[in-house]
């Protein structure tokens, strides 16, 4: 009301000066406008909405690496997306076990207790259909750039899509890490010296390398290396070379067998699905993108790596089972998919995209598989 009352006073005083020069009338209808400036914004406060605060969204994130594989696997992905969010949000990264077991990362994820995670489906347990083919499927693949044209070009992201979002879970994303070779203490030169060997690996890799006489056993990540030391393992099959020589499992092993029984780890990002809708839709691009780039990451610093080491590397020394006798695995590998498509329809679905993709490059011929 007082400025109001403010705007007519001013009013009635340019129509007093109506007799002035139009020069003067000109001067004062800028005097008019000055002065009616500085009433209106007390007048629109009265009627302008209040200025809303937005609070920076944070997310927790827990990876299945520990602090010195994650430095390559995830931190640079994670510090790009925070740079680029800047004030609109930030995630947190935790590395193995510092908030939750790895075993219970799904449930914590699904509770919301975190709200996102780095895993492969078999090592956080996740309760789904497609929970064995993740981590390492034996024989699943035989190169790194099998996983992403699996799921990109086959199906599987779609399965994969399918099964998280009836358990409340958002699937981001699916990538590549390395092959699964063993790293052991005594050398690995023919399938008998399997036999008894207490080893640390995946759960579906286990489960498959048990019939070989393989005794799978379960540790925190981080109590791997002294473990190895104190004679409670015999060797670890859960990497590549390139992360022996990372985490430290080079020191602590002396031989590293060239055979592995899977390619590549299939491994994930994902999301607490009420959490992931909260989102605006660029961040969710931003996600998207920020994860596959740290899927590229990965192609190359394993891919190069793994190589780099074999040759260079003075860690460990390198071992080989014969071609005619590894032969028995790949074969062993061949049952072990059958068992498990028996196990389910959606389980049969995943297997039959695996069989048509290898047969397809098998046929396919070099460099796509050779042999």
């Amino acid at each position: 009301m007082a400025a109001g009352n403010r705007l007519r006073q001013i009013e009635t005083e340019i129509n007093e000066e109506k007799t002035l020069s139009d020069t003067d009338q000109k001067t004062n209808r800028r005097s008019f406008i000055k002065k009616a400036a500085v009433a209106l914004p007390a007048a629109g406060a009265i009627t302008a909405a209040p200025a809303i605060a937005q609070s920076k969204i944070k997310w927790r994130m827990q990876t299945y690496a520990g602090t010195a594989l994650a430095e390559h696997v995830v931190k640079p992905a994670i510090d790009k997306f925070n740079k680029i969010a800047g004030d609109e949000m930030e995630i947190e990264l935790f590395y193995a076990d510092q908030l939750v077991p790895t075993g219970e990362l799904f449930q914590a994820l699904q509770r919301g207790t975190i709200d996102a995670v780095q895993s492969d489906d078999d090592s956080m347990a996740s309760p789904t259909e497609v929970t064995v083919f993740g981590g390492y499927f034996p024989f699943g693949s035989r190169y790194s750039l099998d996983v992403p044209v699996l799921f990109n070009q086959y199906g599987l992201n779609e399965i994969w899509d399918a099964e998280y979002s009836k358990v409340g879970v958002k699937h981001i994303s699916a990538g590549s890490w390395d092959p699964c070779h063993f790293a052991t203490k005594d050398p690995i030169n023919s399938l008998a010296d399997l036999k008894g060997k207490r080893v640390f690996t995946f759960p579906t890799a286990g489960r498959f390398l048990s019939q070989f006489g393989v005794v799978p056993v379960t540790l925190p990540w981080e109590d791997i290396e002294v473990a190895v030391q104190t004679g409670e393992l015999d060797g670890i099959a859960w990497s590549g070379i390139t992360e022996d020589y990372t985490v430290g499992w080079a020191d602590v092993t002396n031989y590293f067998l060239t055979n592995n029984i899977s390619g590549a780890w299939i491994g994930h990002f994902f999301a607490n699905m009420e959490r992931y809708e909260e989102l605006p839709e660029h961040l969710k691009e931003l996600l998207s993108v920020c994860m596959e780039q740290s899927h590229y990451y990965r192609q190359w610093w394993y891919w190069g790596g793994e190589a780099d080491l074999r040759v260079n590397g003075t860690k460990m020394q390198l071992t080989t089972i014969p071609d005619e006798e590894w032969a028995e695995v790949e074969s062993a590998a061949v049952a072990f998919w059958d068992e498990i498509a028996k196990e389910s329809e959606t389980k049969a679905k995943v297997v039959e995209i695996f069989r048509k993709y290898n047969d397809d490059m098998q046929k396919a011929g070099r460099p796509y598989r050779y042999g």
